[in-house]
């Protein structure tokens, strides 16, 4: 894959001033030169590190700046970071920890310190929002001063987001675009020349992809099956980031959208938005008059739902699809509507059968019903590993995000509120815990 980064470079020729003349630098080099050098990077850094589950992170100094490796590789100082939910349910349930002390955080703003190497877009000083999505290595976690990420998962900052805003929008956007592109088949070249993942996972090679994710890349969904523009997409658990960025693109692929939420807490917001304002809203107060509510305006044309939630509100989900026969067991309590099933893995996706019928399709980011999917039915988990083992797919992403924030075309979802310093995250994450986050991000600014 080496070849598909190779780039043309643009040599500079520097003139050594004699006895007998001397050459004058012009000035717009000179800036140039300097916006282009590396700037100053300690040795040390202070960071957060997790020592044991159902601990709080600690705050720690002198704690080695991590170094650059490969070629794609870039150090950021860190400006601003986007808190996850995974980073309180990880240590509290105790998964997702692959080694001890841990150092947790997923997306963050900040400043290219280190310039890559010359066949990159970066360069020193380029405003960036870095996406981390390979939580196993620890130098590109970001509950830290500096961090090293690839730069096919890096997005550069257009003058219009600030490092606040840009820090809430890197795992959501990868996880609905991949949601979308690849387990549905949208494709987004018709918006702003986006990437149709459909076809470009199939043109590489099967052993480059991890064998987890394999046959969700290569088997989920048939080509007849694809979504298109005019195609209903439901999504449970609308008020979430990743539901938030999910509308943004699904919308802008010509999809029409529901949204099942709270709409005591999120109904206003969500209607009254541009950005996110979907076809239809549904109240998830009563799953079963949920599920009746969409079955009767969409009348047998809901193929292709996302869940946001966990498993009990997956399975709910699952029967508001069509085909309307399909066999599902009772729905779960309302009480479980606002719970994530986070003690279990997601279960895998359903063999693809070879029918030319069109199945429903059920893809669920943080769990999917116990049992094995229906008749008419197909299961779908996200391929998030993509992102930052297939250059091609990470590339491809973080440039249309690129032009996509450019143009004002996807918006980055409501900031809550603002923290200050690595030191209050646990605070943070805190609040989280509570349920006094919803509907947006909290960030923590610490530089």
């Amino acid at each position: 894959m080496t070849s598909f980064f190779r780039r043309i470079s643009f040599q500079k020729t520097k003139k050594t001033p004699t006895a007998a003349a001397a050459v004058a630098v012009p000035e717009e080099q000179e800036e140039e030169e300097e916006e282009e050098s590396p700037l100053p990077t300690p040795q040390t850094q202070t960071v957060l590190l997790l020592h044991a589950a159902r601990q709080p992170y600690q705050l720690t100094e002198n704690y080695p700046v991590p170094q650059v490796q490969g070629e794609h590789e870039v150090l950021v100082r860190t400006q601003a970071i986007g808190l996850n939910p995974i980073d309180w349910k990880a240590p509290d349930f105790n998964f997702a920890i692959p080694e001890l002390p841990y150092i947790s955080g997923r997306e963050l703003a900040g400043e290219v310190v280190q310039k890559p190497n010359e066949k990159s877009r970066l360069k020193a000083r380029d405003r960036v929002l870095v996406i981390s999505t390979d939580y196993r290595d620890l130098r590109k976690a970001t509950y830290q001063e500096y961090v090293v990420a690839f730069d096919y998962n890096t997005v550069r900052l257009p003058p219009s987001i600030s490092p606040e805003e840009g820090s809430t929008l890197g795992v959501a956007f990868v996880a609905a675009a991949l949601a979308l592109g690849v387990c549905m088949g949208v494709d987004f070249s018709s918006v702003l020349d986006g990437p149709d993942l459909f076809t470009l996972v199939r043109k590489i090679a099967p052993e480059l992809l991890a064998e987890d994710v394999r046959g969700e890349c290569l088997d989920g969904i048939a080509g007849h099956e694809r979504a298109v523009a005019g195609d209903w997409l439901a999504i449970w658990g609308g008020s979430s980031t990743s539901a938030n960025l999910t509308i943004q693109l699904a919308k802008l692929a010509g999809l029409k959208t529901i949204a099942v939420v709270d709409k005591a807490k999120h109904g206003l917001r969500l209607a009254n938005h541009t950005s996110i304002r979907t076809d239809l809203l549904v109240d998830s107060h009563d799953p079963q008059r949920a599920v009746d509510i969409i079955r009767s305006n969409l009348k047998g044309k809901l193929r292709f739902g996302i869940d946001t939630r966990g498993r009990d509100t997956a399975t709910t989900l699952l029967q508001a699809l069509s085909p309307s026969n399909l066999a599902t067991p009772s729905l779960p309590s309302a009480a479980a509507d606002e719970t994530a099933d986070v003690d279990a893995p997601p279960s895998p996706p359903a063999t693809p059968h070879d029918s030319t019928q069109l199945s429903a399709h059920l893809i669920g980011l943080t769990g999917l019903p116990k049992q094995s999917a229906p008749e008419g039915a197909l299961f779908h988990t996200v391929p998030i590993k993509l992102f930052h083992e297939v250059p091609e797919i990470g590339d491809a992403l973080v440039q249309w995000l690129e032009r996509l924030l450019a143009q004002g075309l996807v918006a980055p979802p409501e900031i809550i509120d603002v923290e200050h310093g690595l030191g209050s995250i646990n605070k943070g994450l805190d609040r989280m815990r509570k349920g006094e986050i919803s509907g947006g991000k909290l960030v923590v600014r610490v530089a």
